[in-house]
């Protein structure tokens, strides 16, 4: 028994030893490795890049310039009725010197104007806007006003209305091949204003209509209104339509 018990102590002695010593590489092993590792991200670098702390306050960035109090604060009443006055005053040196006229579409008045004062406020007519299509020809027709500023370019007295192909479609009747067959007497009153691209003010014998969008494009007044605008506006006048 004391021999047996003797080898089993000598074996369990041997295996602590082996034991130790696989322990010892292990930790060596481990040790060097992360030493290869270290030296590895020392040669590649970490991915940042770190900037060095300025050495004194003066290498900080400039602070943003401080805003006072007043430049936060909105225009005065008092600034504000200055550039009020200053724009009024740069629209008046824009504004006509003379007569001049105005044309509302959309309700149907004309208005005779001196500068900022009404010299007559009359019932119009405008266009339709209204369109019509030549089954035929494939032509086609907008019967609107157009907008913008105008000059009267030309003024007749008495003026005789040539018929365009629209109109012979709209009575159903041929385009006539003979061009004296267009023209028709009394259809534009007493006088017309040519204001360019076709348009004209002009009279009508359907005074009834007036404040109606009933036009083909033209402009039409009653019998007094027109004379007032002819007397007062020469060649030259301007025409603004919206």
């Amino acid at each position: 028994m004391d021999g047996k018990a003797s080898r089993f102590r000598g074996l369990l002695h041997d295996a602590a030893r082996q034991c130790a010593r696989r322990q010892v590489v292990g930790a060596a092993l481990a040790a060097v490795s992360v030493l290869l590792l270290l030296a590895a991200m020392a040669l590649a670098g970490s991915g940042y890049d770190y900037s060095p702390l300025p050495r004194r306050l003066t290498e900080l960035p400039a602070p943003l310039p401080a805003v006072t109090s007043a430049e936060m604060l909105p225009e005065t009443p008092a600034a504000l009725a200055a550039e009020n006055r200053r724009l009024e005053a740069a629209a008046a040196r824009l504004a006509p010197r003379a007569v001049y006229i105005v044309i509302d579409r959309a309700n149907n008045r004309l208005r005779l104007m001196e500068r900022d004062q009404v010299l007559l406020d009359a019932a119009c007519s405008a266009g339709s806007g209204t369109v019509l299509n030549d089954p035929e020809g494939g032509r086609r027709w907008v019967f609107d006003t157009p907008r913008g500023m105008f000059t009267v370019q030309t003024k007749l007295v008495n003026p005789l209305w040539r018929k365009p192909d629209w109109a012979f479609l709209e009575e159903g009747k041929p385009v006539p091949k003979n061009d004296a067959e267009r023209f028709e007497a009394g259809m534009l009153g007493e006088y017309a204003l040519y204001f360019g691209d076709g348009y004209l003010i002009h009279g009508t014998l359907y005074e009834r209509l007036l404040g109606r969008n009933v036009t083909h494009g033209c402009i039409r007044l009653g019998r007094e209104d027109l004379r007032t605008v002819n007397r007062r506006c020469p060649v030259g006048t301007r025409v603004y339509i919206y």
